[in-house]
């Protein structure tokens, strides 16, 4: 990271902040030095092979199932524009600006590490680009996760040389030339091998994995404080997560998803009204109780494999044909997205089964059977409110879409290029489902924890954990507490922004410090 919130991009890796910084938060770049130099010293190289009467894939040939065509050299700067113009063929809704930068950022990265071969005109443009924040307009379709995210990369490279359509710094839909001349910025005439080095990456996957990593971080730690909410209200025990207990089965996210709800049930009134053996008949709570940890841990350790996952894709250079440092050119395989892809269908198996487990805990809140007194559906009179029963509803919704969001994208693959490209990773794919998953996961917590603080307010007179009791305080700010029915979708958004924000999760930590 450089002076005043700049990204220093060079040869180096990037780092997960980096790539949020510039993602979300709209960080400028800065190509540094280094970079420059290792990216001038592989054009040179490029340079030689264009020149001699030698056939090398990609700088003097077509590409693909094409590449047994040498190109003129009269015709190479037609077949690179063919190349982005043909590539540039998504289609469906565009994508998160957030997505379009993290992609445009992860190719810039890699064409500084002087392994593909462009001019350092061209990679300066992208920078500019991205500082501009013009966003080119990308598709849901388009990426089979193979030969890289090749249709998403190809509408990026479209912009650069000033044709398709963008988003302006306000949002505006532009034409690509004209938002590059209100920028100062000069259009790139590309020259060989360029095109290709432009399209051929994990990009668009590697962003959405990185940033879904970031969002699971705060959610999973979230769902330890709606979980331990949960257990409270609903008059469970906490002996379960001792240490002692956790340290009988050395899974590490288990250990610390307990430890968070131990932290975050400390000095629960509510749970010592019922600690004394001879008033509490229960044996032991259910499993959406008393297993928490081990979902939720178990769902930590997952996003620590992925996030291992990504750091290696960071410290890549994907591209094909690639520069090596004796200055060989050399095809190879490594814009398979397979490594990124099974990273991204994990995370959304885990996603699916940790929102189960919160919609189980919020359905034992409705049901009088289960919830240990308090009244049916936690309505403010039962028959003639409803209370919570549709925001159960609308969670269980949430979750079968989940499940159904879990089927792997990587177990298919659908042949292109003439059966020269015979096995893809669906990475895209995989990506685009898991952001959905995403957001799904955040909006069924929302409601388990909406659901469990009511439940904590109809306690009273007992009360809660500081850590609980700071979480129901600071959704009484917007959403009030128990009564008769209301409009119930308004409060229910209110507590998602508040979730996705890491409002909720703030709140609990004012009382028991950063949670682990």
């Amino acid at each position: 990271m450089g002076d005043n919130g700049v990204v220093n991009v060079g040869p180096e890796p990037l780092t997960f902040d980096d790539v949020i910084r510039v993602a979300r938060h709209g960080a400028a770049v800065r190509l540094s030095d280094d970079a420059m130099a290792a990216v001038a010293a592989a054009r040179q190289r490029i340079d030689e092979l264009a020149e001699s009467p030698v056939p090398a894939y990609g700088v003097s040939t077509g590409f693909g199932a094409l590449a047994t065509r040498h190109i003129d050299p009269a015709l190479r700067a037609q077949l690179q524009r063919s190349l982005v113009r043909s590539h540039a063929a998504g289609s469906g809704p565009e994508v998160e600006t957030e997505v379009v930068r993290a992609l445009m950022l992860l190719r810039l990265h890699t064409l500084a590490t002087g392994h593909t071969g462009v001019r350092p005109t061209t990679a300066k443009t992208l920078a500019a680009v991205l500082n501009a924040h013009i966003t080119p307009v990308i598709h849901e379709y388009g990426s089979l996760g193979c030969s890289g995210d090749l249709a998403p990369l190809a509408h990026v490279a479209l912009t650069l040389m000033g044709e398709g359509v963008v988003r302006d710094a306000d949002g505006n839909l532009v034409d690509g030339g004209e938002a590059l001349k209100r920028a100062g910025i000069e259009p790139v005439e590309l020259a060989a091998k360029e095109g290709l080095a432009l399209i051929n990456g994990t990009d668009g996957m590697l962003g959405m994995l990185i940033m879904a990593i970031d969002d699971l971080t705060r959610l999973l730690r979230t769902a330890d404080v709606s979980a331990a909410m949960s257990v409270e209200a609903l008059l469970g025990t906490d002996a379960v997560f001792a240490p002692e207990l956790q340290a009988l089965r050395p899974q590490p996210g288990q250990a610390l998803a307990a430890a968070n709800m131990v932290r975050v049930l400390k000095d629960s009134g509510i749970m010592a009204s019922h600690r004394d053996p001879n008033a509490c008949t229960r044996v032991q709570d259910a499993y959406s109780l008393r297993c928490a940890p081990q979902v939720a841990g178990a769902a930590r350790d997952t996003v620590a494999h992925a996030s291992n996952v990504a750091r290696w894709e960071l410290a890549s250079a994907v591209d094909n044909p690639a520069v090596l440092a004796d200055g060989r050119v050399e095809s190879n395989g490594n814009f398979h997205g397979a490594p990124v892809a099974y990273a991204l269908d994990f995370l959304a198996i885990v996603t699916a089964d940790v929102a189960s487990m919160s919609e189980r805990r919020t359905d034992r809140f409705l049901d009088v059977a289960r919830n240990h007194g308090l009244p049916a559906f936690l309505a403010d009179d039962p028959g003639v409110d409803s209370g919570h029963m549709i925001a159960q509803y609308t969670q269980a919704a949430i979750v079968s879409e989940l499940k159904r969001l879990a089927v792997p994208a990587s177990v298919d693959s659908i042949p292109s290029s003439a059966m020269q490209e015979d096995h893809v990773s669906m990475g895209w794919s995989a990506a685009r489902k898991l952001r959905r998953s995403v957001d799904g996961l955040t909006r069924v917590l929302a409601i388990e924890v909406l659901t469990a603080a009511r439940a904590i307010d109809l306690r009273a007179p007992l009360e809660p954990a500081p850590a609980t009791g700071a979480v129901v305080r600071a959704l009484r700010e917007s959403v009030p507490g128990p009564g008769p029915d209301r409009f119930l979708a308004p409060e229910i958004e209110t507590v998602v922004r508040m979730v996705a924000d890491g409002s909720v999760l703030s709140a609990a930590e004012s009382a028991t410090g950063p949670l682990s």
